[in-house]
């Protein structure tokens, strides 16, 4: 008859006191081991997404359709293809200047005359190895002053573009800069939605011109819940010179675009540079010694801390600031962007706004 040895129930539960804390040494060894690979993997890639008002990108071809002769030659502010040339190997400059280990895989911008300017930016030193993509959409702006997209096809799959109208809805039939819609897919294979915005100016009054602004909320507030009806987890990134604050009505109230990190409603947005204004008091136009907001990127927030594909964190927007880029007003005591022209005094400068970014990984 085979005999059966048993530890009295004391030394069991002595082994397995001394055996708990060595399992966990051995679990917390695998986990250092694998963590670090998970982590590394997840942050290997970027995109990064900027958006730019580049202040009048006009060429020196006086369009008859179009306000544009001052950017001319022959017109008031002497524009030539020398101060153009300048202009464009600034810009490129300042993309160049997105600290990032890639290049930018979208750049929208405000204020570019036309898909010509953006094409030749697109060849300049530095942007040209990236064979970026231009894409522009003429609005019922005046001057011809339209917003625009640079895409890198590495990084962003085109599927479609169009313009959405902005409607005055008093009746007075004021020309307003419809929003250009672009659909394609991103870099990690996901369809994302791009509105590039320019809403009307302050010129006027504030509050003169605010209904103008909301009328433009309201256009990208309807797109918008078109968009999220059809397909609810689509990912939207909306940027632009929307001439408001984040605080203000036509974007924190119309378009739904704040800064909850709780109690999120349905459809609402995150802009990502609330808090840089309201709580770092920063801003990307200066207007008489004060920051201003005025440019800004909005994502949903199926792109914020996301275990899925394309993801930034609740402070991912930056204002990008050189040195070289400013300029010292002594009036005011306050560097500000070194713009290109004041009236029709050339200063050479690059633009009187900063460019925003964001970086995603995935």
């Amino acid at each position: 008859m085979k005999t059966v040895h048993t530890l009295p129930s004391t030394h069991k539960r002595a082994l397995l006191k001394t055996d708990t804390p060595v399992m966990m040494l051995f679990v917390m060894a695998i986990l250092m081991v694998f963590q670090p690979n998970i982590s590394a993997q997840r942050g290997q890639h970027t995109f990064t997404v900027m958006f730019y008002n580049v202040e009048n990108l006009f060429d020196t071809i006086d369009h008859p359709d179009f306000e544009d002769e001052e950017f001319t030659p022959g017109g008031s502010k002497k524009w030539n293809y020398d101060r153009y040339e300048k202009k464009l190997g600034d810009i490129a400059r300042v993309i160049l200047s997105v600290p990032d280990k890639e290049l930018p895989g979208l750049v929208g911008f405000a204020e570019v005359e036309n898909q010509e300017v953006l094409e030749d930016l697109a060849q300049q030193r530095g942007l040209r190895r990236e064979d970026y993509k231009a894409i522009v959409i003429d609005t019922d702006d005046p001057r011809g002053i339209d917003c625009g997209l640079l895409y890198r096809e590495d990084m962003f799959t085109y599927g479609s573009h169009r313009m959405i109208p902005v409607e005055d809805l008093s009746g007075n039939e004021y020309p307003l800069r419809g929003i250009l819609h672009i659909t394609g897919k991103g870099p990690d294979g996901n369809p994302l939605n791009i509105y590039i915005n320019h809403w009307k100016s302050r010129r006027g009054g504030v509050q003169e011109t605010e209904y103008l602004r909301v009328y433009a909320g309201i256009a990208i507030r309807r797109e918008l819940d078109r968009l999220l009806s059809a397909s609810p987890d689509s990912r939207v990134i909306i940027m632009g010179d929307f001439n408001d604050e984040p605080t203000n009505k036509s974007i924190l109230d119309v378009m739904h675009a704040g800064n909850k990190r709780h109690n999120i409603g349905l459809n609402d947005m995150y802009n990502l540079f609330y808090d840089i204004h309201n709580l770092d008091l920063g801003g990307s136009y200066n207007y008489r010694g004060d920051w201003e907001m005025y440019d800004q990127i909005v994502i949903s927030y199926n792109l914020l801390n996301s275990g899925k594909g394309l993801s930034t964190t609740f402070d991912g927007g930056k204002i990008l600031k050189e040195e070289w880029m400013l300029y010292m007003d002594e009036r005011n005591d306050v560097k500000v962007p070194n713009r290109t022209y004041g009236g029709d005094n050339y200063y050479g400068g690059i633009s009187d706004h900063f460019p925003l970014y964001v970086t995603f990984s995935w």
